[in-house]
């Protein structure tokens, strides 16, 4: 017996079968963690996942003027409706908190023209291996924050809100305006460049989709689907023109082949008003430190006439504001603008009234090689049109109205510059972290 027993002790064979047997539990425990951890890992993703669609759904909501404050996340606001919509208590098989600072309370993005949201997710599930030697399931928590960030600089802006075309590029027009367009226009063709158009514009941007990106630059931004953006003058031209007594007479009066009008200073511009501003071939307008009131009747500059305004503004209106006049200038015609520099129409060199009716092909705009535009087209509740053969040079030429369309052969060659009119910032909403 005893020689058996060392004989026993003495063999080798079974061995491995002894220790892989002693450490199954160690394996079996290993393969249950991993399970449970990348369990744990798939929730994370789902639920950083609602976390960062639920902030930036709060900042769309604040935008579209809808209430969203701190606390938890309210079932009335768009961040809660986004949370029943990504059905997480279903997914995950528990029920997570929710809550929201609107805006965060730390960090870089507290201040209130970001219209920040930030929201936090948390929720915890026990997961039937690693519940075994665990007392407590770790609790699970993602945050994210979202906010208005720049997009850019604009020139151009088209505010109509309607499934349509704001940008319209017909023909060939060659368009160079060392900054970028917008429009607020939805739907498939919110920019849409027909024609071979030459366009050096960055970014493009529309709050619909942009139909091709034909004749555009290389390197060209583009930013479908961005946010609606405001009129940058309502603010700024908040009150409607009052149209004084006794304004029923043209600019050019009998044998008259032109009229100057100069104000005192451009802190105090002087008012004149006529019921129209037609000018013909020969004749000529020079304004200084003036607001030019039109009552009802066109501004009109036919070819061979010379149209001077510096530090002026030609404001279109009416006694009750609803029908002023059409906007047309000739190809042919010599035009050289800037705006005031102070006061309520600072930056602005023609303003036709907001209360006036839509309507297409009002407002044309053509220019050529002595032709020079600086400070803002604005026309917010009408087309603005750039056609013809004429090319417009400027140091800042904006354009502002409820859609703009650049035909024929326009040439628009801008440059803004770091001080004076300037172009307008844009905004995006992204996520911050």
């Amino acid at each position: 017996m005893i020689n058996l027993l060392k004989k026993l002790w003495r063999d080798r064979r079974g061995n491995a079968l002894v220790i892989a047997g002693a450490a199954l539990p160690l394996v079996i425990g290993s393969a249950g963690f991993a399970t449970d951890t990348i369990q744990w890992t798939l929730w994370t993703r789902q639920m950083q996942r609602a976390a960062d669609s639920s902030a930036l759904a709060g900042v769309y909501g604040k935008l579209a003027g809808q209430t969203v404050t701190s606390g938890t996340c309210a079932s009335s606001t768009p961040i809660s409706r986004n949370q029943t919509i990504s059905n997480l208590t279903t997914r995950l098989g528990m029920t997570p908190t929710c809550t929201v600072q609107s805006p965060p309370t730390s960090g870089a993005w507290t201040a209130p023209k970001f219209n920040a949201v930030k929201v936090t997710i948390s929720g915890s599930r026990a997961l039937p291996f690693s519940g075994l030697f665990m007392t407590t399931a770790p609790t699970i928590t993602t945050s994210a924050t979202a906010a208005m960030v720049s997009s850019g600089q604009y020139c151009v802006r088209a505010l109509k809100k309607f499934v349509g075309t704001g940008l319209i590029f017909q023909g060939n027009p060659t368009v160079n305006l060392k900054c970028g367009m917008h429009t607020n226009a939805q739907g498939g063709s919110a920019i849409d460049p027909n024609g071979t158009p030459s366009i050096t514009a960055s970014p493009m941007a529309a709050a619909g989709q942009i139909a091709s990106q034909t004749g555009f630059a290389t390197g060209t931004v583009f930013q479908p689907f961005s946010p609606q953006q405001d009129d940058p003058f309502a603010t700024q031209v908040s009150g409607n023109p009052v149209v004084p007594n006794g304004c029923n007479q043209s600019v050019i009066q009998g044998n008259q082949s032109s009229v100057t009008v100069t104000g005192s200073s451009s802190s105090s511009p002087t008012t004149v008003c006529y019921k129209d501003l037609k000018l013909t071939s020969g004749q000529t307008a020079n304004f200084t430190d003036a607001i030019v009131l039109v009552n009802a009747g066109p501004l009109d500059i036919n070819g061979g006439a010379t149209l001077n305004c510096t530090r002026c503004t030609i404001v279109m209106t009416s006694s009750d504001g609803t029908n002023a006049g059409t906007v047309t200038i000739d190809g042919g015609a010599t035009v050289v603008m800037t705006p005031p520099t102070q006061g309520t129409y600072k930056d602005i060199v023609i303003y036709k009234d907001r209360r006036t009716a839509e309507c297409n092909n009002c407002n044309k705009i053509n220019g050529n090689s002595s032709s020079s535009i600086t400070g803002a087209i604005y026309i917010p509740n009408q087309e603005i049109q750039f056609s013809g053969n004429g090319g417009i040079s400027s140091n800042c030429l904006q354009i502002v109205g409820s859609t703009v369309t650049f035909t024929g052969n326009s040439s628009i060659q801008n440059t803004c510059a770091a001080t004076g009119p300037h172009a307008f910032d844009g905004s995006l909403v992204r996520l911050v972290s």
